[in-house]
């Protein structure tokens, strides 16, 4: 029996859309503005590969979208730090934070459910740890 919950579904679902949000930009810097089809391609692989965690996760894909509650979240607010970026490279560091973040709190919360799953977040996670050393300190990409 799940031990999840509508709160829980709701967790998930932001976690999820931050996650492939942030990288989806760090994805689009590599293959557009540094031309880099190998990171751009491995920051799809993990865009794609939390899709299928998160539909293993859950019994009903569908389930994190029917407790989302957007009118409600006083978190979709603007923040104004938000707004200050200096270039690609900031860019780039805001958005694989939020997404090392985001997969931590999947990570998480997959620990309530299937500790298979936590696990491999948890991997996503490092690789991301990775990812990012490789792009600002070793390639100095941006």
């Amino acid at each position: 029996m799940s031990r999840l919950t509508g709160k829980f579904y709701r967790i998930i679902d932001a976690n999820v859309n931050r996650a492939k949000e942030g990288l989806r930009v760090c994805e689009d810097i590599m293959r557009f503005a540094c031309s880099d089809a190998k990171l751009s391609n491995r920051l799809k692989g993990i865009r794609h590969r939390i899709d299928l965690l998160v539909n293993s996760l859950l019994n009903d894909s569908c389930d994190r979208l029917r407790h989302r509650d957007i009118a409600r979240d006083f978190g979709r607010k603007d923040n104004s730090f938000e707004l200050r970026r200096t270039g690609l490279k900031d860019i780039f560091f805001a958005n694989i934070q939020r997404a090392k973040e985001s997969v931590r709190v999947l990570e998480e919360l997959s620990k309530l459910e299937n500790e298979r799953v936590a696990l491999s977040f948890k991997r996503l996670r490092y690789e991301l740890y990775d990812l990012e050393k490789e792009v600002i300190i070793i390639r100095k990409k941006l």
